[in-house]
């Protein structure tokens, strides 16, 4: 990456959305501009799991703002990030397409580990490098995460569904703050959180790090009112509990450092900050600069390299864990990606779309240790479902459609037949799967590939191919009959 590239993250959190923009220096990130806006979007989080329209609206108003000072930018140089709310809400979808239209840039809505694994990346980049077991706390609007790691390396993560915002309506919903509320939210969210202690020990960690969200609200306060200064103690967040339930409710409270719109989810924060402060035994916890934009930031110059890109590491890690037979992996990729580049719609970013497709050709034998007859079901099956760093939900669906349509009837994807590139990449990935039926390189230099937008495939080989590969002939006539069944038309020709 070029030093002076202008990078931008856009996190999409419960409570807040936030732009961050960077100048790429020398490995690092410089800010150039920071923009937070208080979109509440997971108070209108109904019990339906709906969000509401008021909900819907204040993201897309925000966006549209954020997307004046994106103009410009390359689809590389942005990520956008969407958290739990937008993980919970049905008609998420309704959100996103039209948020991405205003965007200009497409959202991925991530998995809780995934926000774990951003979020470590970001504290770290920020501290100073040593060799300190960190523990990292990031107390979100409808979900915590936590983090195990040392230096730039996330060891152990894990994601929890509460926080500042799902807390508040559920402890503190007619925004009073009494002592007893305080005490039901936290036993609440010790019970949430009680697991945690087994998989981050005391002895594992030696610094207890906040980041973002609650923790950052909380420091601005305690440090606008002389309290901590660089640290959040025990005792500071009793100071603040006591100073809430004096005030009794959101209108009465008046403290220096609180916005106006923090004031609604504050109670809520404080009593999940409460709780990890006794379940853990912290005395205090040191506010981290850091946080999940600033990870998505490093993550962009990560992905411009297949060495540090983490998607590419854990396309490895699950080659491995399910051991994926490695040559028959990389020929049907190179046979995939091949054919993927004689049909590939010129300037459409093809060169991430083809490596999507190499990723899931290199793992569409995931499922063959689960069971040979239905591998491709049982493929599609754990990438819809695991926890795979550096992936959005959607992309590991992409994935999963791909394992899942390699062979056998299409029907089964008719849903998703219409979106032209899933179409060219599943048969670039049916073909290459049956041109390398036999194990080893096929002749597939001898193979002309050509795709029509009116459902048409169209197929050539060379002369006397299908003489030399008689099975390969058959199953591709197999192949084109399977597209007919679908409403494609896929034709051959072998002169």
């Amino acid at each position: 990456m070029q030093n002076g590239t202008l990078l931008a993250a856009v996190d999409l959190g419960s409570n807040s959305f936030r732009l961050e923009i960077g100048r790429y220096d020398h490995g690092h990130i410089e800010r150039v501009e920071y923009l937070k806006e208080g979109v509440r979007q997971g108070g209108g989080l109904g019990e339906d799991k709906n969000l509401n329209e008021a909900a819907l609206q204040r993201g897309w108003d925000c966006l549209a703002r954020f997307a004046e000072r994106l103009k410009g930018f390359h689809r590389t140089q942005v990520r956008a990030v969407a958290t739990q709310t937008l993980r919970e809400a049905r008609n998420r979808d309704v959100f996103i397409q039209k948020a991405q239209h205003i965007l200009g840039f497409p959202i991925e809505v991530i998995s809780g580990l995934e926000e774990a694994r951003l979020i470590y990346q970001g504290v770290s980049r920020l501290l100073p490098q040593s060799d300190e077991r960190r523990l990292v706390v990031d107390i979100g609007g409808r979900s915590t995460e936590m983090i195990l790691g040392r230096n730039f390396n996330a060891k152990v993560m894990d994601s929890f569904r509460l926080g500042s915002v799902a807390w508040s309506a559920k402890y503190f919903a007619d925004n009073v703050f009494s002592a007893q509320a305080f005490k039901t939210a936290e036993v609440a969210a010790k019970a949430v959180l009680d697991e945690a202690l087994d998989i981050f020990p005391h002895d594992q960690w030696d610094v207890a790090y906040g980041s973002s969200g609650t923790v950052g609200a909380i420091s601005d306060v305690l440090l606008a009112n002389g309290r901590d200064t660089d640290t959040i103690t025990r005792e500071s967040l009793g100071w603040l509990k006591d100073k809430l339930i004096k005030a009794q409710t959101v209108d009465n409270l008046r403290l220096e450092g609180i916005k106006d719109e923090r004031k609604q989810v504050i109670g809520g924060g404080l009593s999940v900050l409460q709780a990890v402060f006794d379940l853990f035994d912290i005395e205090h916890m040191i506010p981290a600069q850091g946080a999940l934009r600033n990870g998505a930031l490093y993550d962009l110059i990560d992905r411009e390299s297949d060495v540090s890109d983490v998607r590419e590491r854990t396309v490895q890690w699950l080659s491995q864990r399910f051991s994926v037979d490695a040559a028959q992996a990389k020929r049907v990729s190179l046979v995939a990606s091949a054919l993927f580049g004689q049909i590939a719609t010129p300037n459409q970013n093809n060169e991430r779309h083809s490596k999507k497709l190499e990723w899931a050709a290199r793992l569409h034998e995931l499922g063959v240790h689960i069971s040979h007859d239905d591998a491709h079901h049982h493929g599609a099956y754990v990438l819809e479902h695991v926890d795979a760093p550096g992936f959005s939900m959607v992309e590991l669906q992409r994935l999963s459609l791909l394992v899942l349509g390699q062979r056998g009837k299409l029907r089964k994807l008719e849903p998703w037949l219409g979106d032209e590139l899933l179409v060219k990449q599943l048969v670039c990935l049916r073909l290459a799967v049956l041109l390398c039926h036999a194990r080893r390189d096929p002749a597939h230099q001898a193979i002309g590939l050509q795709f029509n937008k009116n459902r048409q495939i169209k197929l050539v080989a060379d002369v006397g191919w299908a003489q030399n590969h008689p099975q390969s002939a058959w199953l591709i006539q197999e192949e084109a009959l399977a597209w007919q069944r679908v409403g494609w038309k896929m034709t051959y020709s072998f002169e």
